[in-house]
């Protein structure tokens, strides 16, 4: 438990920093394979690929294992890559029809 409050999974060591921040972009999220099974080998046909779509979205507030993310500094402004699997806590304020 942090002083915060916040209750942290026990991989998570005291000296890893944990930080927060806004999301801006997501990526399209887990690819699914296609198996495949009635395809000819010598056709032409492309299927789209499918994706898993991400649990986090553009807008979300997150909380993530700051050393698993890569930072990177982009048109003059500083933006911390990080992957699904680093984020702890996803905040949403969604507003709910009455």
């Amino acid at each position: 438990m942090t002083k915060s409050g916040l209750y942290l999974p026990p991989s998570v060591q005291e000296k890893e920093k944990i930080q927060s921040g806004f999301v801006v972009k997501t990526g399209p999220g887990y690819a699914v394979p296609n198996p495949g099974y009635d395809d000819e080998p010598w056709s032409q046909k492309k299927e789209a690929i499918k994706y898993i779509p991400l649990q986090v979205e553009e807008g979300d507030f997150v909380i993530f294992m700051k050393s698993q993310g890569i930072e990177v500094e982009f048109e003059e402004r500083k933006y911390i890559i990080v992957p699904h699997a680093a984020i702890l806590l996803i905040v949403r304020n969604e507003v709910l029809p009455d």
